[in-house]
């Protein structure tokens, strides 16, 4: 635990936080992003039968609608402080993981598991191809950071030029798929193993890139008081099915409860 003595002699501790940590708190807000999409901007307002006019002109006739709209636009903030944490575990999954094409497999079956529940919670339709879930961007990543991992000590522009034109490939395909978080996700864990190492860089870098999702550079403290440790009080398959599990409970309640 890091230690530093501040103004009048008080000593400020940063806490210790461990994968297990970090994932029980970006699976929280990302809950609390689902619940504003799926509950309260899709079952509260039914938000996709108005343009963007109409629901100006609603929210400004009915004080209720815009209370609604301004906590559904929180909690989805609150959601991006969820996309630096899961793509710098998913560089940390990639590094520490005895085996790859288990980890990639299991990723793509959860992927595909999540695609009804998701186009359930996002657009209350059984099937949507406007959009795929999070974890395609996932799967998509971890394929790249297999293909920069061949180049991993290999010096020189030449080499360099061929990581990015893995970096953007990557990009292109979660831009085709229209995956969730799909730019941000891609350029952070490109980020974090280009420049693992070098941790005042790979965060100013991280942070820039994060803006994307306005309050995504708050989750850099909890990066930055990450310990190493990756014992799980959860197994491990419980973080891959809470993801399609919260996304069809959600989604039926959206649908069908409100």
């Amino acid at each position: 635990m890091d230690t530093g003595m501040g103004r009048r002699g008080v000593v400020w501790k940063t806490p210790d936080i461990t994968a297990d940590g970090l994932k029980i708190f970006a699976c929280i807000v990302m809950l609390i992003q689902t619940a504003g999409i799926a509950i309260v901007e899709n079952g509260l307002i039914h938000i996709d039968e108005y343009t963007q006019a109409e629901l100006s002109k609603a929210m400004a006739e009915d004080s209720g609608l815009m209370t609604l709209a301004g906590v559904g636009s929180v909690m989805q903030l609150l959601g991006g402080l969820a996309i630096p944490i899961f793509a710098f575990l998913l560089v940390e999954g990639f590094l520490n993981t005895s085996d790859y094409r288990k980890y990639l497999l299991s990723m793509a079956v959860f992927a595909l598991l999540s695609e009804i529940p998701y186009d359930l919670a996002m657009s209350q339709s059984l099937v949507d191809w406007s959009g795929q879930n999070g974890l395609v961007t996932m799967c998509i990543s971890l394929l790249m950071l297999y293909f920069l991992q061949m180049f991993k000590d290999r010096k020189g522009f030449a080499f360099w030029a061929v990581r990015i034109l893995i970096v953007f490939a990557s990009v292109v395909w979660v831009t085709l798929f229209r995956a969730q978080y799909g730019l941000c996700i891609v350029l952070l864990t490109a980020i974090f193993y280009l420049f693992y190492t070098r941790n005042v860089l790979k965060t100013v870098l991280g942070i820039l890139v994060s803006l994307l999702y306005v309050t995504g550079p708050l989750a850099f403290y909890g990066i930055w008081c990450y310990t190493g440790v990756r014992r799980n009080k959860l197994p491990k398959y419980a973080y891959y099915a809470f993801y399609p599990l919260h996304l069809l409970v959600l989604g039926l309640a959206g649908k069908f409860l409100l």
